[in-house]
């Protein structure tokens, strides 16, 4: 049934204010943020500020029925163009919201991915410690959270464990960076961001496709700033053919595989978060995995991981401490 002419909405009507658009932005500067380093839930993020069941509200408003819809009434069929027809659609699905909360978190991503890349090249062993003190005080902020009270849930746990620490070691597929892979990575890195306490770039570290993409999006970024100066643009288009997937594989995971995921919190919390948890302590392989692969282990080195890793656990322990009490029954 079409809505009357009267009750669609105007661009100016539809627009939010700019301190919404500011704050939303600021809360997806946040989330991406902490999505970006390992450990770090942006999820829990959205919590703390008061959004995440505006989140997932969107996220589930977003159907096929609207998608096709909102490009109908973009086109030149069914009687021609009918802009405010696409944006009473946008408006149902909190879009501006969702525009504002996703350019936030793109621009947190490049910043932090830049980081991150001049890290590695640098000070891979701090880099990878800090991250290990990230997960493994991410690991026990969830295990102590955690309540497991049959068989099942124990199964799961061990399942997700073995799963991850597999993952972790070496593995030629994965390492071959292959365009799947790189899709399959966005499909689950992304789905796990909207999860509070599981972190979406530890999915990647899992699936060793963190620095990978990090340093990948570095060079994309400097090949777009190159190409806008003129100078040459090095390995832009091949940059860019892997960050397109990556994006691609993100867009389906956020509307299938988060949902499966939804799905089986719903059916049985305590199993799926088990071996949601048991994937991060399984993932404490990874980052040492990528130290003694990169730099090799001496005693200097494991004192500069052991350093790097106790600062990376007390930070995410003081921010567990005074940012959020994280109650699992409540995701």
């Amino acid at each position: 049934m079409t809505t009357p002419p009267e009750k669609l909405p105007t661009l100016s009507g539809s627009v939010p204010p700019v301190r919404e658009w500011a704050r939303t932005f600021a809360i997806g500067i946040c989330m991406g943020s902490a999505d970006a380093v390992p450990g770090v839930s942006g999820g829990t993020i959205a919590l703390i500020a008061g959004i995440y069941g505006r989140l997932i509200a969107m996220i589930n408003a977003i159907t096929p029925d609207r998608i096709a819809t909102f490009l109908r009434s973009l086109t030149p069929l069914d009687g021609g163009f009918d802009f405010r027809g696409a944006l009473s659609i946008f408006d149902e699905i909190d879009g501006w919201f969702g525009l504002a909360l996703a350019a936030g978190v793109g621009t947190a991503v490049v910043l932090v991915t830049r980081a991150v890349h001049f890290l590695n090249q640098a000070y891979p062993t701090l880099l990878f410690g800090f991250f290990f003190g990230l997960i493994a005080a991410s690991a026990v902020v969830l295990l102590r959270e955690l309540t497991v009270d049959s068989a099942f849930p124990v199964a799961a746990g061990v399942v997700g464990f073995t799963i991850a620490f597999l993952l972790s070691g070496p593995t030629p597929f994965l390492a071959s960076h292959a365009l799947v892979v790189v899709f399959v990575a966005g499909a689950v890195a992304v789905s796990a961001m909207i999860l509070p306490g599981i972190s979406g770039s530890l999915l990647l570290v899992i699936l060793g496709q963190y620095t990978f993409m990090s340093d990948t999006l570095s060079r994309f970024v400097d090949g777009l700033l190159s190409a806008v100066t003129g100078a040459p643009s090095g390995s832009l288009v091949d940059d860019a053919l892997v960050v397109a997937t990556f994006i691609a594989g993100g867009l389906v995971g956020l509307f299938t595989v988060s949902r499966v995921v939804r799905r089986a919190l719903d059916r049985n919390r305590r199993a799926t978060m088990a071996f949601l948890v048991a994937l991060v302590v399984g993932a404490l392989r990874a980052p040492v995995q990528e130290v003694g692969s990169e730099v090799g282990f001496s005693t200097d080195v494991i004192l500069a991981f052991a350093a790097a890793a106790l600062v990376g656990s007390v930070f995410l322990l003081v921010l567990d401490w005074y940012a959020v009490d994280l109650d699992l029954d409540s995701v």
